[in-house]
C-alpha cells in the first residue's frame, strides 16, 4: 500500500497572507481540520484548526471591539503556521506515513511528489481506513488470535488447517520468547470449526470473537 493510494489529492491550499478568520472560515465550511501553506508553489508551513482557534484572542481580553477588529484584520496563517513542514512522499508506503506521524505526533502529512510538489494530504484517518480494509474487519467471519511457535513454515501449516474456511487477513501483533501472535480473520465455517482444526494442529488459540 502507498500513501498515493490512500491521499486527498489536490488539497486546498492557502497563501501565507491568509487572515487566520479567512483560515477559520475555509476549515469549517469544507469540514476540514488542518491547511497547507503554500508561497507560490512552494509549501512553506501547515495550520490546524487548533493553531487558528489558540491564536484568536482571549474572551477575557480587555480590548475594545475596534481594538480586536484591527489585531484580528493584521493576524495571518503566517504568524501561526507550523514550519518546518512534516511530509511524506506519494511513492511512500503507508506503513513509513504512519512511523513519520507516530515519530512527529502529527495527524496529518502533506503529500510531496517525486519532484517536491504537494499533491496531496494524507490523515490519521486515511491510516484508520487502510487499517480497517487491510484487517477484513467490514467482512464479517471469525476473529482469532492464534500462537505461533516463530519457525519458517508454521504460518502455513496454520493457513492449511484452517482450510475450507476462507483466510480473510492475516497480520503479527506480537513476537516475544520465540512465540509470534497473531491475528486471523477467516469466514466460510464455524468458528468451533476453525478453532477445532487449529487445536488439532497444535495451536494456541489466545482469543476467539
Amino acid at each position: 500500500m502507498l500513501v498515493s493510494d490512500w491521499m486527498t489529492p489536490a488539497p486546498l491550499t492557502v497563501p501565507r497572507d491568509t487572515p487566520v478568520l479567512e483560515a477559520l472560515r475555509l476549515l469549517k465550511s469544507r469540514g476540514f481540520r488542518r491547511l497547507p501553506v503554500v508561497d507560490g508553489a512552494a509549501l512553506v508551513g501547515i495550520v490546524t484548526d487548533k493553531d487558528l482557534k489558540d491564536a484568536m484572542p482571549s474572551k477575557a481580553t480587555t480590548l475594545s471591539i475596534w481594538e480586536l477588529n484591527y489585531l484580528l484584520a493584521k493576524l495571518t496563517v503566517n504568524d501561526v503556521m507550523a514550519k518546518p513542514v512534516v511530509t511524506c512522499r506519494s511513492t511512500d508506503t503507508l506503513e513509513a506515513a504512519a512511523l513519520i506521524m507516530q515519530d512527529a505526533k502529527v495527524a496529518g502529512l502533506p503529500v510531496l511528489d517525486v519532484g517536491g510538489a504537494l499533491i496531496g494530504i494524507l490523515t490519521i484517518t486515511d491510516v484508520l481506513g487502510a487499517f480497517v480494509q487491510v484487517l477484513g474487519l467490514k467482512e464479517g467471519g471469525t476473529r482469532l488470535t492464534v500462537e505461533l511457535p516463530d519457525v519458517p513454515g508454521s504460518l502455513e501449516i496454520a493457513a492449511k488447517a484452517v482450510q475450507p474456511a476462507n483466510i480473510v487477513s492475516i497480520a503479527t501483533i506480537r513476537h516475544l520468547n520465540g512465540k509470534r501472535q497473531i491475528l486471523m480473520r477467516a469466514s466460510g465455517d464455524s468458528a468451533e470449526a476453525i478453532t477445532d482444526r487449529l487445536k488439532a494442529a497444535g495451536f494456541t488459540i489466545l482469543d476467539v470473537q
